[in-house]
């Protein structure tokens, strides 16, 4: 790796929820390489534990902590064991995320109940978390909380969601306020379309083809390296003047049609 490296991240720890799948095991694999030591969290033990594998072998660091991110508890109790085995955090990618697709009027209790659970509460009780253990350890850090296109521009038929997402793009910028004083970055990627398990099938689907050549500019969705930018921007400290950002990484959706 070159000393000018434009995000050399050798020695740093990061934590990443929802690292079992998807935009969150990319992540993990992205931040390994660039040297950090990634504390994979999720509930599947076995995906976690395969991700390890495959990041070790490559000359990686991780540590697997299965842990459901809606329990209280158990995720007071991780962050706990990552200051224990590694230290304070220095990063934190706060990812985790599930949607359940339905109408406003048809959509059930217990399914609102689910994404206000995991994309709201968890966010906030996980950068809450991560911030406390930065500031007792006085050396400062960067959250990445994972919002979305659609906190800002809604779609039918995603109103839970959109609205869990919103309200990731204000924690964002009140963490940021309140965290700066410490050293403390608070940001956030705000992710277009991307094809992973989340929205495969509604992306493969008719409905899903026409979305992409109607309200996507660049008319296709991202891949997951086009991501890495804005993450690596964020997690080094080429970011060090930036807080309470929000960045779009959308093939112009935000600006679409």
């Amino acid at each position: 790796m070159a000393e000018n490296d434009f995000a050399d991240l050798k020695g740093k720890v990061a934590l990443i929820t929802g690292a079992s799948s998807g935009l969150g095991a990319h992540f993990s694999q992205v931040l390994a390489a660039r040297g950090c030591t990634v504390v994979l969290l999720a509930r599947r033990e076995q995906a976690l534990q395969a991700l390890a594998d495959e990041i070790e072998n490559a000359g990686g660091k991780a540590l697997v902590l299965a842990t459901d991110v809606t329990q209280l508890p158990a995720l007071t109790a991780s962050f706990d064991s990552v200051l224990t085995q590694l230290g304070a955090l220095d990063i934190v990618i706060n990812n985790a995320g599930v949607a359940r697709g339905a109408a406003f009027l048809d959509a059930t209790d217990t399914d609102t109940a689910d994404v206000f659970a995991v994309n709201q509460t968890a966010v906030w009780r996980v950068g809450q978390l991560a911030c406390q253990q930065m500031q007792q350890a006085g050396k400062g850090g960067s959250i990445i909380n994972i919002a979305s296109v659609l906190g800002e521009r809604v779609v039918k038929g995603l109103a839970s969601y959109s609205t869990t997402k919103a309200a990731v793009i204000h924690m964002t910028k009140a963490m940021a306020l309140e965290m700066a004083q410490y050293n403390i970055r608070v940001n956030a990627i705000a992710p277009g379309y991307c094809d992973t398990e989340i929205n495969h099938e509604y992306l493969q689907s008719d409905s899903g083809q026409s979305m992409i050549k109607r309200r996507i500019p660049m008319r296709r969705v991202a891949q997951l390296h086009e991501l890495d930018g804005a993450l690596l921007l964020l997690a080094s400290q080429q970011s060090s003047y930036i807080t309470g950002g929000i960045i779009p990484v959308d093939g112009g959706y935000m600006v679409g049609p």
